[in-house]
């Protein structure tokens, strides 16, 4: 038993001078840690000005959250002849600052669920990137944007980004930024 016991306590030293000399060989210099041959490069440095700036908030409008796909010939988008139901769930920007402008890359994050009759394919969404100051629209943009559905059981993530909204530096916070689904004028 006592033959037992030393050899757990030797053991037990070997464990702990190896950690000690492993520890010994760590640096905290952790700069190129990820580059190949440690060459690293300085962090970007951000300005106090671009951490103060006013990036615009992005928003939904109420009824361009959901978009649903119907079968061809579906009357008064019956239920049962639905293909797809999709929603955004989050909306958000980042902006930078060039030449008294601001550029904001704007991205909206979804999923797709297919409906009874949903079937694997790309559907096409409407998503439209606004920009209202002052209650004037500045810019706007539809972009028809395609989702590769290969599951018809489960629910097909995606995110879109519009990285090129830019409009000139405004003197007030009076911008607002709406990103949402745009099928259009209802048809007649």
């Amino acid at each position: 038993m006592a033959f037992c016991m030393g050899k757990q306590r030797i053991l037990a030293g070997a464990v702990l001078a190896g950690l000690a000399f492993a520890a010994g060989c760590q640096s905290n210099d952790t700069a190129g840690a990820l580059e190949p041959k440690g060459g690293g490069t300085a962090a970007p440095q951000v300005k106090e000005s671009e951490l103060r700036a006013f990036c615009p908030p992005v928003m939904l409008r109420e009824g361009t959250a959901y978009f649903n796909t119907y079968e061809r010939g579906a009357k008064d988008k019956d239920p049962a002849k639905l293909e797809y139901q999709a929603s955004i769930g989050d909306v958000t920007r980042s902006c930078t600052y060039p030449d008294g402008l601001i550029t904001m890359d704007v991205a909206v994050a979804g999923r797709i669920v297919p409906g009874p009759k949903g079937k694997a394919g790309t559907i096409t969404m409407p998503i439209r990137v606004v920009v209202v100051q002052d209650g004037q629209v500045v810019y706007s943009q539809l972009h028809k944007y395609p989702v590769a559905v290969t599951d018809t059981v489960g629910a097909t993530q995606f995110v879109f980004s519009d990285p090129a909204v830019s409009i000139p530096r405004p003197s007030t916070r009076s911008v607002v930024v709406y990103a949402g689904y745009d099928e259009g004028p209802p048809k007649k």
